[in-house]
């Protein structure tokens, strides 16, 4: 299965939830590849960081993922791709490579009117793969606040699918990523939950 983490606003997370993602999955006994399609190179620094490697991350910011795809997921059971911001020939490429794409957003206005052209174009893609999926993924919510509350109602004009699983603004996903590991080596632990029931509800949509 292949996972994509895309939208077209710098800033919404894309790379601590792939990365993240990728740390889940490969934990519950998969085989994972992390391709960094992002020009910033964020995930393959973080890579360089790790002690102990748990999966694969290579750096691919090529507009020709789409037609390399089959040969470098063929040896693993999920690939997950950190994208770029901006519409792009690469964002393009990536999400006809892709059997999900997942669009995180702050809840901010500002990151649902980016977030709508993201949908844009991927609702571009299906035209020529119909079976690609697409869900958006409110990230950095601040618990109790009203506009946590409220960016889901302005979510419902963009007629996609938000997952019920959000991921909370917490200091333990900077701190983590600055010594190149994740929150999930404590597994009972606020955050690691939030992962878990993240990629438990992105494994019911595929």
């Amino acid at each position: 299965m292949i996972y994509s983490f895309l939208n077209q606003k710098g800033g919404v997370g894309k790379t601590t939830l792939s990365i993240h993602t990728a740390s889940e999955f490969a934990r519950r006994g998969q085989k994972v590849l992390l391709i960094d399609a992002d020009p910033q190179g964020s995930a393959l620094a973080w890579s360089n960081f790790r002690e102990s490697p748990e999966f694969t991350v290579v750096g691919m910011p090529k507009a020709t993922i789409h037609k390399e795809i089959e040969m470098l997921a063929e040896d693993y059971d999920h690939v997950v791709i950190d994208g770029p911001p901006r519409v792009t020939e690469l964002a393009r490429s990536i999400i006809l490579a892709s059997d999900i794409v997942i669009i995180p957003l702050q809840p901010s206005p500002m990151d649902v009117w980016a977030s709508a052209e993201t949908v844009d174009l991927v609702k571009e893609a299906q035209t020529f793969r119909p079976k690609i999926k697409v869900c958006m993924a409110v990230n950095r919510k601040i618990a109790n606040t009203a506009i946590g509350r409220d960016v889901r109602k302005a979510l419902k004009e963009l007629k996609v699918p938000v997952l019920k699983s959000d991921i909370g603004q917490r200091v333990a996903y900077a701190e983590s990523a600055a010594i190149g590991s994740t929150v999930l080596g404590k597994r009972m632990s606020k955050p690691a939950q939030e992962v878990k029931k993240f990629v438990n509800e992105l494994r019911r949509i595929t």
